[in-house]
């Protein structure tokens, strides 16, 4: 048991002597060209494009932004945030998914339904 001790000791006196010594580190400036990857321009080009089709644009304009407005915020937006954007728009239907629009209609109507303010479905109660 006392040799244990003693290498245990001696590993403790070897660490907390080594954690004393200075360490060093290295530092250099990054260019811009090293940061930017030609993924992220992609991306952005394929925002900006998605952005500039004549159907977006009038949703967009439907929405009360106008097109100049939304290419400057996707400008603002960092590469990952850009990304994240260009994923959506290429898991977005091509055109329009009319099922996810009627239930969304169909929820709005049942809870106004539930709460009393229209009645179009016979089988809820209003709360009222």
């Amino acid at each position: 048991m006392k040799s244990f001790k003693q290498l245990i000791s001696s590993c403790l006196i070897v660490c907390i002597t080594t954690a004393g010594f200075p360490m060093t580190a290295q530092a250099s400036i990054i260019a811009t060209d090293e940061i930017t990857s030609p993924a992220a321009t992609s991306n952005r080009d394929r925002v900006n494009a998605f952005l500039a089709r004549e159907d977006v644009s009038q949703a967009m304009l439907g929405q009360g932004v106008s097109a100049l407005a939304a290419t400057e915020r996707v400008k603002a937006m960092s590469d990952v945030e850009v990304a994240q954007l260009a994923g959506r728009i290429d898991q977005a239907p091509a055109g329009g998914e009319v099922l996810g629009i009627l239930f969304t209609i169909f929820i709005v109507l049942l809870v106004t339904d539930i709460l009393g303010f229209t009645k179009v479905f016979p089988f809820t109660r209003s709360v009222r």
